[in-house]
């Protein structure tokens, strides 16, 4: 068996969503930080997305993360993002997936009962306190990077849904934020297709509509995704809500979805909904749980913002070993669009 381009790639999956991690077959370029590694990652070798997530070696509810050697200093590794259209500045769930991975297969050393460490991301440093007991990771606790509310009641023109408002948030992506109820949505399972072509459509009509551009790095400057928000609940001292992410080119995040939670609790900070060191539980599409709260509040240039902390736990389910066979004619898969739904 002869294969070029040889990958190997150990699975896992956060609270549901699967997030795959590199560890070996690829070397990260070289840059001055870890955003511009990125963007040499897109520049020079972007055939490792099409290859890892489109068929026929990937599908449309996977990702995967490059981990990489830390460029600034203080951080224990470097981790790059690699969703099936676009690399995301930060993503928890993947961030879960990666520190496990990297725990329990050696990367790092592992410390019981609490291993703390420094992850570089495009977005910033993400420092990370992993609950470990017999030699696994238990839980994965990050202090994300400042999450700040970037539009307030914005309207926004969707075909087929006519004026909508919404909020646009960041937690290290940009979301467009929106009433579930409003738009007729329980967050059932069973809604998950609809929620994903409102999704995209939304999404598509706020970018457009919407420019919203990170204060202190113009490179992160475009929506990413929906975020389809549950009402609020208040029980004893907590605050809990269900919430469901449309990830493009169309599904649902299987997890609360950990940037997405950060986003949201900007907005809840910015509204008096959660207040700094309360718990937000914050529920998946399929009952999953990220523990959350907001650490401080801070400033990022003349925006207030927070500092969240977001809490899971992610699983490994096996290690695969990818590659090109030299007369494949699909190098780089390919996508239909009975799977890898399309707006």
């Amino acid at each position: 068996m002869k294969l070029e381009r040889n990958v190997t790639v150990v699975g896992a999956h956060a609270e549901g969503e699967v997030g795959r991690v590199i560890t070996g077959g690829i070397l990260s370029p070289r840059a001055g930080t870890m955003f511009e590694c990125q963007q040499t990652l897109i520049a020079e070798k972007d055939w490792l997305r099409g290859m890892l997530l489109s068929d026929p070696r990937g599908s449309v509810n996977a990702a995967v993360n490059l981990i990489t050697p830390p460029i600034d200093a203080e951080a224990d590794f470097g981790m790059i993002v690699i969703e099936a259209d676009y690399y995301p500045a930060m993503s928890g769930s993947n961030l879960m997936c990666t520190v496990t991975v990297a725990l329990e297969t050696g990367i790092v050393a592992m410390h019981e009962p609490v291993t703390t460490l420094v992850v570089d991301t495009p977005a910033g440093l993400v420092r990370v306190q992993a609950e470990c007991a017999n030699g696994k990771c238990r839980r994965v606790s990050f202090a994300n990077v400042p999450s700040f509310v970037m539009h307030r009641k914005a309207a926004v023109e969707v075909p087929g849904f006519g004026t909508l408002t919404v909020d646009v948030s960041y937690g290290g992506m940009i979301y467009v934020i929106v009433d579930a109820k409003a738009l007729g949505f329980m967050l059932d399972r069973s809604e998950a297709r609809s929620l994903v072509e409102a999704g995209e459509q939304i999404k598509l009509a706020a970018a457009a509509q919407l420019p919203s551009i990170h204060p202190e790095n113009p490179g992160i400057h475009t929506i990413n995704q929906t975020l389809f928000a549950g009402p609020v609940e208040h029980r004893g001292d907590e605050v809990v809500s269900r919430n469901a992410v449309v990830v493009s080119p169309g599904r649902l995040d299987r997890s609360p979805c950990g940037t997405g939670s950060s986003a949201r609790m900007a907005l809840l900070g910015a509204t008096g909904e959660l207040a700094v060191g309360q718990t937000f539980r914050h529920r998946s599409i399929i009952d999953t749980e990220f523990l959350c709260r907001i650490n401080a509040e801070t400033m990022v240039g003349q925006t207030p913002a927070v500092l969240p902390n977001v809490s899971g736990r992610a699983w490994l389910t096996g290690i695969s070993y990818y590659g090109v066979d030299p007369e494949d004619p699909y190098p780089e898969g390919y996508r239909l669009n009975d799977t890898w739904f399309a707006t």
